[in-house]
């Protein structure tokens, strides 16, 4: 309702958020170039130099305040959530706290031990990042991963969810282990393999993302050759541009992301934290997501003014 009187105007907000992105680690073991913290290991400008775990103590504050309020909790922002050992353990206490769970994962650090985990916490679905069904494929864009770990992670995920399901003294795992994979110049040949080969990999869905590329006006080496499937379009003038979104976002008037250390953003393009409302470590998450700050974000957000803006697909 609050998203919908906007275009007449008003901006009042009396609710939580229904859905919250947390960020269990803001460190990754990869080098990939899309990416702000791949960018950061590689040298280059990144989007935080501390690298930090979200602690117990952040997490317990974030599930006391979104508690009957929010129905989906993610597990992801920036970095790689399996790097944080509580992980299983927030889960766990979302789910219990009603909540639908997702983890998304690059599958570098999955071990058999870990997919038991994961299956055991009661997790809603699970989604694994792999790019390339050939090494070569695969590493053009997750620089410094490993195509054979990806493949294992499916397979451990399986083997737990079938123990889980089959045994008599655990719950029936409801677990969706999904496949992503980006299209890519690099893996266009692929796709219709994906398709084939998916389910044999161990996965019950799989999902093609389009990529968002840095340095793409004068083209980039990752871009797709059929533009259909590329998140930029040749301008007369020659350069890539962005292609043009319409008006509005309902996702900042129902969600937000928040960060290992409890900033609270308007979402996930707001990689380096210039547009934070607040600290859910010292105000209320009803305060921080009504407050003169996230007012002022949603209403240039409606007319697409703020530049992560400019930068966002949906």
């Amino acid at each position: 309702m609050s998203y919908a009187l906007n275009r007449f105007g008003s901006a009042h907000i009396a609710h939580s958020p229904l859905f919250v992105s947390v960020e269990p680690a803001n460190v990754c073991q990869l080098k990939c170039p899309a990416c702000p913290v791949g960018l950061r290991n590689t040298g280059k400008p990144g989007y935080r130099d501390t690298e930090r775990f979200m602690s117990m103590d952040v997490w317990h504050r974030v599930l006391s305040e979104i508690r009957g309020s929010a129905w989906v909790m993610q597990f992801y922002f920036q970095g790689e959530p399996l790097l944080n050992k509580e992980l299983p353990q927030m889960i766990r206490e979302a789910h219990e706290a009603g909540l639908y769970t997702i983890v998304s994962t690059n599958a570098q650090a999955m071990t058999q031990e870990m997919a038991q985990a994961l299956v055991e916490s009661g997790l809603d679905r699970i989604i694994i990042s792999m790019d390339g069904l050939t090494n070569e494929s695969y590493n053009a864009y997750r620089i410094g991963g490993s195509l054979d770990k990806c493949k294992a992670a499916l397979r451990y995920l399986r083997e737990a969810k079938q123990l889980q399901t089959t045994s008599n003294n655990l719950k029936r795992s409801q677990i969706i282990i999904e496949l992503q994979v980006l299209r890519l110049r690099s893996n266009e040949h692929e796709w219709a393999e994906f398709k084939k080969q998916y389910k044999v990999l161990g996965a019950d869905r799989l999902v093609f993302k389009t990529a968002q590329l840095y340095d793409y006006a004068n083209g980039h080496p990752l871009m797709p050759s059929n533009p259909k499937y590329s998140r930029y379009v040749q301008g007369k003038d020659g350069l890539y541009h962005r292609r043009r979104l319409s008006k509005g976002c309902f996702r900042v008037w129902s969600g937000c992301v928040i960060t290992t250390t409890g900033e609270v953003l308007p979402c996930c393009y707001d990689k380096s934290h210039a547009y934070a409302y607040g600290n859910i470590m010292n105000t209320r998450m009803r305060e921080l997501f009504g407050n003169e700050k996230a007012v002022a974000f949603r209403q240039a957000a409606f007319r697409q003014k703020p530049q992560i803006c400019n930068e966002c697909y949906k």
